[in-house]
């Protein structure tokens, strides 16, 4: 009796559920833009309200995976409130890249775009977006990178001699997190900071981060309050060393930093950038260099420990290009505060002969990483970007990474006009995502595109040739990445450090699972044993100099 009562309770039940599905279904059928014959994508709306956001959080990855096989590289979903099509392949990813301003706008979350601010490059569309990305590209240009890099090396050198004096494992991710913020400060921003006011303004980029994709409720406690709590700490230090910046007048060997490069193509372009513009600015190139190149980093060196014939290669190349020869070692370069080109006639100071192909030690940061406790011993010396760039297996390596790993799976965008993709419309209003790391797993132009091999990218093979939108780590269209040569820049060095410094073993039993939202990581970190190398009688291990 009571099991006939439950039955019949229930069967109501699930008939009102599947009919709340079906009209919620129905109900965004109905947006479809009538002007056009052609169909909405295949898919799911999954359930009223929350759409399928369950499925892809408890899914992951395998979320898109699954329904990209049932229902083919353009299908609708319902995600985090809206509906979406999700793209995935070079000639889809294409349309959409090419069509920013036309067919599609970017979309970033409301407490992104609050956080960072009204100025920000993110909130930027149409001529206003042109004129002020041609500002911020001179902040990236062939000569700000080659003033950047030497101070970027020390960053880095003294984060592997940090990373080699641990006791115990390194959680690699969370070690990479504190190198690109260090990189953005020191290298980038050009900031001279004591270590625990550097430590400090870390935390407090740490807390807007982990609010910067919240919900848009500015209330006590809320994640949005949290995170614009941290941007006005951030903002408040950024204007005070701004300010002291402008009022003194820069030397002629002084280093030029990022906000130097910022207010000179202001200046170039007839614009005049406001403090609170500036300040935005900032923290935006901190955010820019942060998170992306930390999860590329920790991916890098992830790749590293599975393919220890790749890190055989790569010490290859460094020994036949010297790179780690003794007396390559002990050349010292006279230039001043980094900003003079190495000439080819200047000569070494210990070993009396010409070196143009290598960029030593100017005087640059006056807090060696000794005050910090660590001291590099590493063979590296300090390169030119010519040098950096003559590195052929290196490059392929790390655009493999990017490749097999992208940092960001995908990009948002909100469609301003209906269009047509793969015989399906995409209608207007909609959010539009592209896949990254599904276009780079599925595209035909690489021979099999499930294992990690760097040669594809050699110049013999670059099979990425065929295709241009067949590799996209970092977007594409006037939505690329603007500071990706950048990136590339702080791989390489890392790279570079490690394997002339340091062995670098799994502490853990297997491998972390990837997470790959909202950017790639290593669930519960990637615990690693970093050492210094072991090499015959120590001859050519030396202690640079951190000024």
């Amino acid at each position: 009796m009571f099991a006939a009562v439950a039955l019949g309770s229930l069967v109501p039940t699930l008939l009102l559920l599947l009919l709340s599905r079906l009209l919620w279904g129905l109900r965004w059928s109905s947006t479809r833009d009538r002007s056009s014959m052609l169909p909405l994508p295949h898919g799911s709306m999954g359930w009223p309200l929350v759409g399928e956001t369950l499925h892809w959080l408890l899914q992951g990855s395998g979320f898109h995976i699954s329904r990209r096989q049932k229902h083919g590289n353009v299908f609708k979903t319902h995600l985090l409130g809206k509906p979406v099509i999700r793209v995935t392949g070079a000639e889809h990813v294409r349309k959409i890249l090419l069509g920013e301003h036309t067919l599609v706008s970017t979309q970033w979350p409301q407490s992104t775009r609050i956080i960072l601010g009204p100025h920000a490059l993110v909130n930027a569309t149409g001529e206003l977006h042109r004129r002020k990305r041609k500002i911020l590209t001179s902040v990236f240009s062939r000569d700000a990178l080659e003033t950047y890099l030497s101070r970027l090396q020390d960053v880095v050198k003294c984060a592997v001699a940090q990373w080699c004096s641990e006791p115990g494992s390194v959680d690699a991710y969370d070690a990479t997190r504190s190198l690109t913020f260090r990189v953005a400060m020191r290298a980038l921003l050009g900031l001279r900071l004591e270590e625990q006011r550097l430590v400090n303004l870390s935390k407090t980029f740490e807390e807007l981060m982990n609010n910067l994709f919240s919900l848009p409720v500015d209330a006590p406690l809320s994640g949005l309050r949290k995170g614009k709590k941290a941007r006005d700490v951030l903002h408040a230090a950024m204007e005070s060393i701004i300010e002291e910046k402008l009022k003194r007048q820069q030397g002629v060997d002084e280093y030029c930093d990022a906000f130097d490069y910022m207010l000179s193509g202001a200046l170039e372009n007839g614009y005049n950038l406001t403090m609170q513009e500036l300040k935005e600015r900032a923290v935006e190139l901190i955010f820019a260099a942060h998170s992306t190149t930390a999860s590329a980093a920790t991916s890098l060196i992830l790749q590293l420990m599975r393919h220890p014939d790749v890190v055989d290669r790569l010490r290859a190349e460094l020994e036949s290009e010297g790179l780690m020869s003794e007396a390559r070692v002990s050349c010292r370069s006279r230039c001043g505060e980094g900003n003079c080109a190495h000439p080819k006639s200047e000569k070494c100071v210990d070993e009396g002969e010409a070196c143009p192909e290598f960029r030593t030690k100017p005087q640059l940061d006056k807090t060696p990483c000794s005050e910090e406790g660590h001291r590099s011993q590493t063979h590296v010396p300090y390169l030119s970007l010519e040098k950096l760039n003559q590195l052929g297996y290196l490059d392929c390596v790390v655009k493999e990474v990017l490749r097999y790993l992208p940092p960001v799976s995908g990009g948002y965008r909100t469609v301003l006009q209906t269009f047509e993709l793969d015989g399906y419309q995409i209608p207007k209003g909609w959010s539009v995502m592209y896949s990254i790391r599904d276009t780079h797993e599925t595209s035909a132009a690489y021979q099999n595109p499930e294992l990690f091999d760097p040669d594809r990218f050699s110049a013999e093979r670059d099979e990425s040739k065929s295709s241009r939108f067949s590799y996209v780590p970092f977007g594409g269209g006037v939505r690329l990445c603007v500071g990706r040569e950048l990136a590339m820049l702080v791989l390489k060095t890392l790279c570079l450090e490690l394997l002339a410094t340091a062995d670098f073993t799994l502490a853990t039993e297997t491998y972390p699972r990837m997470q790959t939202v909202p950017i790639v990581h290593p669930v519960n970190g990637l615990h690693v044993k970093f050492s210094y190398r072991n090499h015959v009688g120590g001859r050519n291990r030396r202690e640079s100099t951190h000024l």
